[in-house]
């Protein structure tokens, strides 16, 4: 028996029409501080941009400090750094 009431997903399950397009709106939500500026993010791909070396490392940080806040995971085998 179930008791009545509101329950989430905590993941997005897979075969739904409007997946990505949550996703996305998650990811914009989420990195709205920085979006345009120093992070550009397309539903699976995270792009942290800086225009001098000095700066990017910040904005790493930036970024991995709202992952870290919102508890989002990336994967190790999918990154790419010093591209």
């Amino acid at each position: 028996m179930i008791d009545w009431g509101l329950y989430c997903y905590n993941v997005i399950p897979s075969g739904q029409k409007n997946t990505g397009a949550t996703y996305q709106r998650l990811l914009n939500k989420t990195f709205e501080p920085l979006f345009g500026k120093t992070v550009e993010v397309f539903v699976g791909d995270m792009i942290v941009k800086s225009i001098q070396d000095v700066e990017h490392d910040r904005d790493l940080r930036g970024t991995f400090e709202i992952l870290q806040r919102y508890d989002m995971k990336l994967n190790p085998k999918k990154c790419a750094f010093a591209v």
